[in-house]
């Protein structure tokens, strides 16, 4: 069975850092599209950063220099990190994999912002 487990999240003041990661067991990471997702309390679910297995790399415009998602093919990780923080960050943050029918998510941590 594939499991994707989320850690790093918390409490930061806004201007600080943040680095989450999301380790899986169960999967090869290779060949596999990884994603960040965000959940904001009360707003739907939205894409912020993607990663190619070619390491390219995709961005949400709120996020674009502040955000830098990297990946560990080797570790089955995938990173996020988090720079320059805003109130407006705060959210529940989901790691995803995805290779041609094979979708799999994390089961999230929760990012606060705030002073």
């Amino acid at each position: 069975q594939v499991q994707l487990v989320e850690s790093g999240g918390g409490l930061v003041q806004p201007g600080g850092s943040l680095r989450l990661s999301c380790e899986a067991s169960g999967i090869d990471f290779n060949g596999y599209v990884l994603r960040w997702y965000r959940q904001p309390p009360g707003k739907q679910r939205e894409l912020v950063a993607t990663i190619t297995n070619g390491g390219s790399t995709i961005y949400a415009d709120s996020v674009k220099g502040r955000f830098t998602i990297s990946r560990d093919n080797a570790k089955n990780t995938v990173h996020l990190q988090m720079n320059s923080l805003k109130p407006e960050d705060t959210a529940v943050y989901y790691c995803n994999a995805r290779r041609l029918y094979n979708e799999f998510w994390g089961q999230g941590t929760q990012v606060t912002v705030s002073s």
